[in-house]
């Protein structure tokens, strides 16, 4: 079955949100088994504990924004 068009770009528009509630999961799952997770949050590295503690590994650099770039390839 070939996806029209519109149908590709309602589903092309959804990825970020299913990544957002994939990547969720797996924290969700990985803390559920006993296990850390590590995580970036205001400037520090932290290790998240299954109980709920957080201890802080490392400072990091603070975030660069990139903004978006698009490029135009020519037919040959």
């Amino acid at each position: 079955m070939e996806l029209t068009e519109e149908a590709m770009t309602y589903l092309e528009e959804r990825i970020p949100e299913l990544a957002e509630n994939a990547t969720n999961q797996a924290f969700l799952e990985t803390l559920a088994a006993g296990e850390t997770v590590l995580i970036a949050e205001n400037g520090n590295i932290i290790e998240v504990f299954p109980n709920g503690n957080r201890k802080i590994i490392k400072q990091i650099a603070p975030p660069q924004i990139i903004s978006q770039m698009s490029y135009t390839i020519s037919k040959v």
